[in-house]
């Protein structure tokens, strides 16, 4: 069974950066293509960006792009998300997971199933 465990979230305020980081477990790390989720309250849960298995290909949602940057760390089966001139409305928690393949698609496909989530990490942004 998959699981991740997100971290690196907290309270930021307008303007700041926080970097997320993601381990996973119970899969083969490098074949796989990650993603980052967030949900704020009240929202349905959304793809933010994600990388390729080889971090050769990335995507970003328009909210974040030039902000927020993924990268990730086969050796370490470690994937991060680098969250620079964070605004009020990035509050939300924070998922990874991995996707069939990084591209909207596939992003919004996994962010509307239910299962296998990880316990998030909240990053709240004050203005």
């Amino acid at each position: 069974q998959v699981q991740v465990v997100e971290s690196g979230g907290g309270l930021v305020q307008a303007g700041g950066s926080l970097r997320l980081s993601c381990t996973a477990s119970g899969l083969t790390f490098r074949g796989y293509s990650m993603g980052w989720f967030r949900q704020a309250p009240g929202k349905e849960r959304e793809g933010v960006s994600c990388i390729s298995w080889s971090g050769g290909s990335t995507y970003y949602a328009d909210s974040v792009k030039g902000r927020f940057t993924i990268f990730r760390d086969n050796a370490r089966i470690t994937l991060y998300l680098q969250m620079n001139s964070l605004k009020p409305e990035d509050t939300a928690m924070y998922y990874c997971a991995a996707v069939q393949a990084c591209s909207p698609v596939y992003l919004r496909i996994r962010a509307a199933e239910d299962n296998y989530w990880g316990q998030g990490t909240q990053v709240t942004v004050s203005s």
